[in-house]
């Protein structure tokens, strides 16, 4: 009787695990950030390291899914976060508040956070990966890559982690604080419900004063900078 060939699907996860173990070290931590493109509320950056030796068959199953935190469903992200949480060796958030990204810059407030979290991550880990980015001190020595959320397994938990922190801070106490703004839904995206909401009530201490967007220019609430 002839055999039948069958083929076993690798799953994301198990990809993005191969890209960190090919540096030949024990311990991998990448760093990325959600909140970039918002009109409103904070930049939060997260670092993740994970042990890859001390990964047994339930942490790999557990991460299965991981990949992009923009490519994945939120219930998928928020069972990811948790998974994140229990098997890392050590998992680092910072953030940054509107003033302080009008005051400093978006750009510079997010290498500032990304390098931050790195920093953080102690002992420092073997190999260290940052999405796109080249880091300011006190980051740690890294490599920055290029779609690294959709390449490295420790840059897609740190953006797992970054955007689940983020979505329940807006769809928590941001939207009780300002239900009138629905941050429940577009967490400070610019959407048009978010820009009728602006037409409607103004700014909030959440939004970002010096952000450049189109949104705040054909509303005219103010001149951007």
């Amino acid at each position: 009787m002839r055999g039948v060939a069958t083929t076993r699907r690798v799953s994301r996860g198990a990809t993005l695990f191969r890209f960190d173990r090919s540096f030949g070290v024990p311990v991998v931590a990448g760093a990325d950030e959600a909140g970039r493109g918002c009109l409103a509320g904070p930049l939060i950056a997260a670092a993740v390291a994970f042990d890859l030796d001390r990964l047994d068959r339930g942490a790999r199953r557990d991460l299965k899914a991981l990949d992009d935190s923009k490519r994945l469903q939120p219930a998928v992200r928020e069972d990811l976060a948790t998974a994140i949480l229990a098997h890392a060796r050590q998992v680092v958030v910072v953030a940054a508040c509107a003033p302080t990204l009008d005051r400093d810059g978006l750009h510079r407030s997010n290498l500032r956070l990304l390098a931050e979290s790195l920093a953080r991550i102690d002992p420092v880990a073997d190999v260290n990966i940052v999405d796109g980015f080249r880091l300011p001190a006190p980051a740690p020595e890294h490599r920055a890559v290029v779609d690294g959320d959709a390449t490295s397994a420790a840059v897609a938990a740190a953006s797992v982690i970054a955007k689940t922190t983020r979505d329940r801070l807006m769809a928590g106490p941001a939207a009780a604080t300002w239900p009138e703004y629905g941050f429940e839904r577009h967490v400070g995206y610019s959407t048009r419900a978010h820009q009728e909401a602006l037409r409607e009530e103004g700014l909030t201490p959440l939004h970002r004063r010096s952000f450049k967007s189109v949104a705040y220019t054909d509303l005219r609430l103010f001149d951007p900078q």
